[in-house]
């Protein structure tokens, strides 16, 4: 019986191990997802093909390269005609035509322009990287800011905040467009420049903002009577003591944070960060963002000596590394998630960076105001500079900023009450879920099942306007940039229908919807994200 138990034993051992089975390839996994991409690339390109035609059948018969010199009286009018039909081909059907263009589009050549001759890459060259400049940062701050107001909006539904909120975002969004500019030109840019002639707020008006400020903070906070009282006081006496120092300083003229600004700010930035994303009983999270705020308070006079070589990429060097040090600075501070803490410092330690920045452009603000171009009117209501200006970086990174602000400015207003309803209306559908009442039966706090559970979930309806309205506006944002002088993608756009000249507006109409199509595509893989339930390879 033993030597038969050895004798298995032993046949076991030499016995061969059993197959591992083959690690898939990457491609093989990938495979899937890629068809996926394929597939909807390959429609795409037929959707954007056939778009294309239609849109060049349309200009062909639409515009006339001929009606300046149909009515023209000159005595040699027949033979310009002629000259202009052979030089642009008039006489050959638009089909013909149109394939012609298509084969040169392979090739990289989108043709010129027959009324001033300029190639439309170059054209879309300048353009593109001009409504950039115009779009960025008021596609992001109209998200941001739409989304945040719409979620605090939600939170207080049927309160007076929420009424309020309501209200707003129903005005902006049925205000023209050109309407909000030229109020914006008459009160951003020539009221301001002319109380900066003497920048002295008198006492009503600072009564008049300091309760309107106080109703406002009340209503965002909300609360117990008591809290909204508190609250309201505070507002108050904070508003008024800020425009008091505001007028009785003459800050207006020569503005600055200063390192007691930055560090204050940057705290409130840390607290503001840390009771979002962790909840303010996380102390290695706190911790970790207050230091990177302290770190960012001693690099405040050094960075003096680094500013007045500043570059473009010498800026972005320094946010990338802040936000390397405030993930360091997290990760030692560790704590049972090593991960928010990392992500509260770096945050934090991007916005401490942000402020520094900011107040080191303020520091020109006068040696810009008293130039003579500007002659003391420094918010400016036409054009992407001011001609002529020179100066170090920062002044003409202020005269971008300047020139930037009102066309900003309009198009957050009128895009923030669009997104903020769609956030509002998300997040009130998620809340009412069955695993919301499951997170809070657990004991979580109303700060986790708001931020963990229900805040992602809700921005699903996002992720399908948000790529669109980017793409959109990469167009350009036509009203604005006609009523603001600025020279992009919309002016393209407007020149080249004006002057009856089809290439540049195929040279356009193939930016926009090609980024329509690419924005579709980028949709299916933030819903994958966003959703667990969706997959791209489905």
């Amino acid at each position: 019986m033993a030597t038969s138990v050895t004798t298995r034993a032993s046949g076991a051992r030499s016995a061969p191990d059993a197959p591992v089975p083959a690690r898939r390839s990457w491609f093989r996994n990938a495979a899937p997802t890629l068809t996926f991409l394929g597939r909807r690339l390959l429609s795409s390109a037929i959707v954007l093909l056939g778009a294309t035609f239609i849109v060049y059948m349309l200009l062909s018969f639409a515009l006339d390269p001929l009606e300046d010199l149909r009515t023209s009286t000159a005595p040699n009018k027949e033979a310009l005609i002629e000259a202009r039909v052979r030089a642009l081909d008039l006489d050959t059907p638009p089909v013909i035509r149109y394939f012609k263009w298509l084969g040169a589009l392979f090739t990289g050549d989108l043709g010129s322009s027959w009324v001033s001759g300029a190639r439309v890459t170059a054209m879309l060259g300048s353009a593109i990287p001009s409504t950039v400049q115009l779009i960025a940062a008021s596609t992001l701050l109209a998200i941001g800011l739409g989304v945040l107001v719409g979620i605090v909006s939600a939170l207080r539904q049927y309160t007076r905040f929420d009424y309020s909120v309501t209200f707003l975002s129903f005005v902006l969004y049925s205000l023209p467009s050109f309407w909000v500019a030229v109020l914006l030109k008459l009160w951003g840019a020539i009221g301001f420049n002319d109380f900066l002639a003497d920048p002295h707020v008198p006492p009503l008006w600072v009564a008049i903002i300091s309760v309107v400020s106080g109703v406002l903070w009340s209503a965002v906070i909300g609360g117990s009577t008591r809290t909204r009282w508190i609250s309201f006081g505070a507002g108050v006496v904070a508003t008024a003591a800020v425009l008091l120092f505001v007028s009785g300083t003459g800050w207006l003229l020569d503005p600055s944070l200063g390192i007691i600004g930055v560090t204050a700010i940057g705290a409130g930035i840390a607290f503001g960060i840390v009771a979002l994303t962790a909840g303010l009983g996380n102390r290695r999270a706190l911790y970790a963002s207050l230091t990177t705020v302290a770190i960012g308070a001693a690099l405040y006079y050094p960075l003096k000596y680094v500013f007045p070589y500043a570059t473009t990429w010498l800026i972005i060097g320094l946010g990338v590394l802040a936000v390397v040090v405030g993930l360091v600075v997290g990760f030692l501070f560790g704590g049972y998630d090593r991960v928010v803490s990392m992500r509260a410092a770096a945050v934090t330690a991007l916005g401490v960076g942000l402020l520094i920045y900011v107040d080191r452009v303020m520091s020109v603000w006068k040696i810009y105001s008293n130039a003579s171009q500007i002659n003391g009117r420094p918010i400016a209501t036409i054009g992407s500079q001011t001609p002529g200006l020179t100066g170090s970086y920062w002044v003409e990174s202020l005269d971008k900023f300047t020139h930037l602000l009102l066309p900003t400015i309009a198009l957050i207003l009128i895009s923030f009450a669009s997104y903020t309803r769609y956030s509002r209306a998300s997040l009130l559908e998620v809340m009412n879920q069955d695993y919301i009442r499951t997170a809070r039966a657990k004991g979580l706090s109303e700060r986790v099942v708001t931020t963990r559970h229900a805040f992602r979930n809700a921005l699903i309806p996002l992720a399908t306007v948000v790529p669109l309205d980017i793409a959109a506006l990469f167009g350009g944002a036509i009203i604005t940039e006609r009523i603001f002088a600025w020279s992009g993608m919309g002016a393209l756009f407007i020149k080249g229908l004006s002057g009856r000249d089809a290439d540049p507006v195929m040279g356009y109409f193939l930016v926009t919807g090609t980024l329509l199509v690419l924005a579709n595509i980028v949709v299916d893989f933030v819903y994958a994200a966003l959703d667990p339930r969706i997959r791209v390879n489905s």
